[in-house]
């Protein structure tokens, strides 16, 4: 198996092997078509059914590239100038695994970096922090407060913490399934 630490870093997912977006695989990957020790275990959107895929081939974007795919769809992130950091998101970033479709928040002109999957018990602490994300899904889920409480890891009301990688301001995307 490679190296840990040989693996590359994404600005946009802080670490793709606790979050379980990459695991140890002695699959190849169909876009170098190499055995590198790893493979991808999120969302790949391409008209080819792609797997397997290595961290390496998802940072350079042969991936992306090669099958003709993204990582997260553009319209479901938050606006920001700048394609580049449009096809860095999509292109070459690691996507986390969401129950409907994956959503990304922006701060401080950028998009945030995923830090995990979390329930109320990680939130309760940022509660302040987090208050315009938590009132906008109150509204849009027609919500009590209290219900926020109800936010598992791994239930059937999933957060998804990020954190700007500018001002470190953490923001919160939540999914029901």
């Amino acid at each position: 198996m490679s190296d840990i630490n040989t693996l590359p870093t994404f600005a946009y997912h802080l670490d793709p092997v606790k979050t379980g977006t990459f695991v140890e695989s002695e699959a190849t990957c169909p876009a170098c078509e190499q055995v590198r020790g790893w493979e991808y275990q999120g969302p790949f959107f391409s008209e080819a059914e792609v797997s397997d895929l290595c961290p390496w081939c998802i940072a350079d974007g042969t991936a992306a590239k090669k099958f003709n795919g993204f990582f997260l769809d553009g319209d479901l992130a938050e606006k920001v100038e700048g394609e580049e950091k449009m096809a860095e998101l999509t292109e070459r970033t690691p996507s986390y695994t969401g129950w409907q479709q994956e959503t990304w928040p922006a701060h401080c002109g950028d998009y945030c970096a995923f830090v995990d999957y979390v329930g109320w018990g990680q939130i309760e602490p940022l509660v302040e922090e987090l208050e315009a994300d938590l009132d906008k899904f109150v509204e849009a889920l027609e919500l009590d407060e209290e219900d926020l409480e109800a936010i598992e890891n791994g239930g059937d009301m999933q957060g998804y913490l990020f954190q700007c990688r500018h001002c470190a301001k953490h923001r919160l995307e939540i999914d029901v399934t």
